[in-house]
């Protein structure tokens, strides 16, 4: 089902959510992404993070579950994603994600939208990057 939001240039989409432990823990088993910076408490206070960071992958993969079914529109396909990991994530972390359509080509059916990350509490951008996308009856 196609959704009301706007598919013009400027259209600005926010979706807020978090993750917990558990979240990386499955991530880590899907992955094969082991490294204890992400689980070992111990290991990670000896970082500069001082604590557990989520996988940047993990934290960006919000890009993928909006941009499929939610902005633009279900059924949206990904194309590219650029991707900046400019801060660490944490678990139990509100973040929200935001998309800004920047380009829209309708003889293609492609646009290009910015795809951020904000930590909710001192919106400060964790992630920043851009993903071209198709959808032949949203675009």
């Amino acid at each position: 089902m196609l959704n009301n939001i706007s598919n013009q240039v400027g259209s600005v989409f926010r979706h807020s959510f978090s993750f917990t432990q558990d979240d990386v823990n499955l991530f880590i088993k899907l992955s094969g992404d082991s490294n204890p910076i992400h689980w070992d408490e111990a290991y990670a206070a000896l970082t500069p993070f001082k604590k557990p960071i989520i996988h940047g992958v993990l934290g960006s993969s919000v890009f993928s579950k909006v941009l499929g079914t939610v902005f633009p529109a279900e059924g949206t396909i990904y194309l590219t994603q650029a991707i900046k990991f400019l801060r660490p994530m944490f678990v139990d972390t509100a973040y929200e994600a935001v998309f800004t359509i920047k380009e829209v080509d309708e003889k293609k059916h492609k646009a290009l939208i910015a795809t951020q990350i904000f930590q909710e509490g001192n919106k400060k951008i964790c992630v920043d990057g851009s993903a071209e996308v198709i959808n032949e009856k949203k675009f």
